[in-house]
């Protein structure tokens, strides 16, 4: 991952969402000046619904900023919103995607340790903001979901800080491939055994493999 940059963050408050005003923090606006990061992610940054959104393990969202013209190529319609917080990550990272992820990897930026925990599962407020059904099954398609950041270290990041990775406990977990037993369910036994025992996975996936391990 040599050069990976932090090229944009954004964050935002929760307000109105689609035809039917759903309450939601979706839509992020940039920052350009430092912005303090605690255990729970960004200043500023907020959550309209914490039953499935926010928490320890999705604290922070980051997108590759290269898939965007990827997107805009499959869906040219939208080309205005497929830019930069467009799918409402908190961090556009260049130089770095999903296939250059293992669950569990420790990226230091700016001030700030981060882990990779887990991808988006995309939701009706993914519609909602493209006014288009298609979206979320799209994400589910290309298996371009970015990532969820847990906060290892607090501390302040910014807009053009080098990203590096610090730690990869877990080189066997593929985050390609935890992205795709969380949308299609397709794990082996071997991988639901390495996902409920990897301290870097997101808390609510180690639970299903167990689950599905003590299930047969």
């Amino acid at each position: 991952m040599t050069g990976a940059l932090l090229a944009s963050i954004q964050t935002g408050a929760i307000a109105p969402l689609g035809p039917d005003d759903v309450p939601s923090g979706f839509v992020k606006r940039p920052i350009e000046g430092p912005v303090a990061v605690g255990p729970l992610g960004l200043a500023g940054d907020a959550q309209a619904d914490r039953r499935v959104h926010g928490g320890p393990d999705k604290a922070v969202y980051g997108y590759s900023a290269e898939t965007y013209a990827r997107w805009r190529a499959e869906h040219p319609e939208h080309g205005a919103r497929l830019a930069p917080g467009g799918f409402g990550e908190n961090l556009t990272i260049t130089g770095l995607a999903e296939a250059d992820l293992c669950v569990g990897d420790v990226h230091a930026i700016g001030g700030v340790r981060l882990q990779v925990c887990q991808p988006r599962q995309p939701c009706f407020k993914l519609a909602l903001h493209f006014d288009d059904n298609r979206m979320p099954k799209a994400m589910v398609r290309s298996g371009r979901s970015g990532w969820y950041y847990r906060v290892i270290e607090t501390g302040r990041i910014a807009p053009g800080d080098a990203i590096a990775r610090v730690d990869r406990p877990h080189p066997h977990l593929v985050f390609e491939r935890l992205i795709a037993i969380v949308y299609h369910g397709d794990a082996t036994r071997q991988e639901l055994e390495w996902l409920a025992a990897a301290a870097g996975v997101a808390d609510a996936i180690r639970a299903k493999a167990r689950a599905a391990l003590d299930g047969g």
